[in-house]
């Protein structure tokens, strides 16, 4: 038996046990050793039983007078022992566990470990662990630092530690050092032998803390390696096409747009153009906060593969953003006669023509049409996309060691640290400043209390200036996909607010309508025949709407910080002054403090560093299904370790 051994041959691990342990993703024994506690229970103190105290944690070992399962006047059934040695006895309670009658027998020594509180008017010891002392044996469950194990059905801690101990005893001389002494020595961490030891069987917590650390290590070097194995392997194709890049004709480009550049939108042309010209393909991340001009820069990379001869593939999440991302590069491009198409799912391969720029949605991947000769890939909001639609965008245009270059945008800041790791193997550029004339949002949380007052202020807004109004109403689920319970929330909101606004046009946007219908009511809403839109967070991503001034988020505590900066940046994109209320009726601490930090900061770098502290990656992103793995051992937050798995990387692969 091995670490590589399957878990069913470990004594006593059945087929029903196999298949419990499989739900948790433990098949092998090593699976098993690596299936870290999340909390241990400190039970090191040990007392005589004539010494204990109320409210004392603490661990006894004595001879079992007695045992019974008694009822109390509700109906409930309580086990109830008694436990003596040389200084007195004590009272023990469980509580709806009538089979301890058949495992704990009167006249056996047992070492007990719990809570002393009062039974009546008795010391008693609560639900206490327990486990026959046997002559020479070691305890298990009690008399140390304790550690408590992730469970499922079926599968308690003490099971699990039981499993684990024989597990460890088994495969033990197996568990070896991968690293040298001096690799050992410069990360400053436990060796693996003595982590995977100091997790299970702890003599005190900073041991154990010494042991998760080091397989924290382990979990992010492997990301970190993975990377650069990804990496290494996307630089052995070689680039489609390599571009020249002239670069008067781009300062032409530039000059010729209704506004200057910000200073990080030229540095990274900069970084994209010296892509470009290399003989394996780019693969950049291109993240942007809300309104930075990502779009401008995919432009400027798209003119170049246009003035080499070449085409540009375009992927956007959604048909609305697509539609504008090809209003955007029109207006920005006809100058220069680039012929730009917008791909439907309607569309046949011989209305197209000739094409520069091919703009769409997962319509590009399904769509028999001849990319022939493409130089490049913008894959807008890359989160949005699972792997394998990204993938298979490439393929299409990819030949066998030849691949385009590759541009992915975001408007979700991620913290760098989480960048750094999970996008190791692209090369990250980053967008934080906002084009000069915007003006910054104003931010307010609105409780119930101040509703009422919010819609006069909203009507008196569209009255007097003509405002455009968002109104966004949560998903009820936490999923990509919207619910009918969503859709009848939102439209619930719509009709409660066409008897609010009386007089006053009122759109409604959800992702069940079909794309025609969708573009309808944005059409309307931009040009000023719709003035509030009620809508689902379909709005998150790149609906452009510069007059649109105020931002009405209902329960606004229901989002993560980065996803209400999202929504947030959906205003403010001209140079009228705008506004984002918050409305929340939460009362909770943590929830009152993430909306202040709305209120105080504008940059989504900074929001969503702050949401990682108060709510986890999983959050940052919004929603979990966008790709960025939970870490089984490791947090986000250890920047240390990340910096030292990142350096170790790239040492092991030079």
């Amino acid at each position: 038996m091995n670490l590589n051994s399957s878990v069913g041959e470990l004594p006593m691990v059945g087929p029903i046990y196999q298949t419990r342990l499989q739900k948790m993703d433990i098949e092998k024994i090593k699976d098993l050793i690596y299936h870290l506690p999340n909390k241990y229970l400190d039970f090191r103190k040990s007392s005589k039983i004539g010494r204990v105290q109320i409210g004392d944690i603490v661990t006894i070992k004595g001879k079992i007078d007695s045992i019974k399962n008694q009822y109390t006047r509700a109906g409930k059934k309580l086990q109830i022992a008694e436990i003596s040695d040389e200084t007195g006895t004590l009272i023990t309670v469980w509580f709806n566990q009538p089979f301890l009658i058949r495992t704990i027998y009167a006249g056996d020594t047992f070492s007990l470990s719990g809570k002393v509180d009062w039974f009546g008017r008795k010391k008693a010891l609560i639900s206490p662990e327990f486990e026959k002392i046997i002559e020479g044996g070691e305890t298990l469950h009690t008399g140390k630092l304790i550690p408590v194990y992730p469970e499922t059905y079926g599968l308690s801690s003490k099971w699990l530690r039981r499993k684990i101990k024989t597990a460890y005893d088994i495969t033990e001389d197996e568990i070896s050092e991968y690293l040298s002494q001096s690799q050992l020595k410069n990360i400053n961490l436990v060796s693996l032998p003595q982590a995977i030891k100091s997790v299970h069987f702890p003599e005190d917590p900073e041991e154990a803390e010494k042991g998760r650390e080091r397989l924290a290590f382990d979990e992010l070097l492997f990301l970190q390696t993975q990377n650069l194995k990804r990496k290494s392997q996307w630089q052995k194709n070689k680039a489609t096409y390599q571009l020249h890049v002239e670069e008067s004709e781009i300062e032409k480009f530039t000059n010729s747009l209704p506004f200057k550049l910000t200073q990080s939108q030229e540095q990274v042309i900069r970084e994209i153009t010296g892509d470009l010209k290399k003989k394996y393909p780019m693969n950049r991340l291109l993240e942007g906060d809300v309104g930075s001009g990502k779009t401008v820069v995919a432009a400027t990379a798209a003119f170049i593969s246009f003035l080499n001869g070449y085409q540009t593939v375009i992927m956007a999440p959604t048909q609305i953003l697509a539609q504008q991302h090809f209003d955007t590069l029109k207006s920005l491009l006809q100058p220069f006669k680039v012929r730009i198409s917008l791909i439907t799912s309607s569309i046949s391969s011989k209305e197209l023509g000739r094409n520069d720029i091919f703009v769409g949605t997962h319509a590009l991947i399904h769509q028999n049409i001849n990319f022939d000769k493409v130089a490049l890939v913008v894959i807008d909001e890359q989160q949005k996309f699972g792997v394998e639609q990204r993938e298979h965008l490439i393929r299409k245009v990819k030949d066998k060691n030849t691949a385009p270059h590759i541009l992915t945008m975001t408007a979700t800041p991620i913290p760098r640290t989480v960048a750094l790791t999970f996008y190791g193997d692209l090369d990250l550029s980053t967008l934080n400043e906002i084009p000069k004339g915007r003006q910054k949002i104003s931010t307010w949380i609105v409780p119930p209390q101040k509703r009422a007052a919010a819609y006069q202020w909203i009507d008196s807004q569209i009255a007097n200036y003509k405002s455009r109004v968002f109104v966004v109403c949560p998903l009820i689920e936490e999923s990509e996909k919207e619910t009918m319970k969503s859709v009848k929330a939102v439209k619930k909101e719509y009709a409660d607010l066409k008897k609010i606004f009386k007089g006053v046009s009122i759109g409604l946007l959800h992702g069940k309508q079909a794309s025609v219908e969708k573009n309808k009511v944005v059409e309307a809403f931009k040009n000023g025949k719709t003035a509030i839109l009620v809508a689902t967070p379909v709005v998150e991503v790149g609906i452009d709407i510069p007059n649109a001034t105020i931002m009405i988020i209902e329960a606004a505590e229901r989002f993560g910080l980065a996803q209400l900066h999202q929504l947030r940046g959906r205003v403010g994109r001209s140079d009228k002054k705008s506004y984002c209320l918050l409305f929340s009726e939460a009362k909770g601490e943590k929830a009152l403090a993430r909306l202040s930090a709305m209120e105080k900061s504008y940059s989504g770098f900074e929001l969503a560093e702050l949401d990682l502290k108060l709510r986890g990656p999983g959050e940052i992103f919004g929603l979990r299904q966008h790709g960025i793995p939970d870490l089984k051992i490791a947090s986000w937050q250890d920047i240390n370790l990340i910096k030292k798995a990142k350096s170790l990387a790239e040492e092991i692969a030079n």
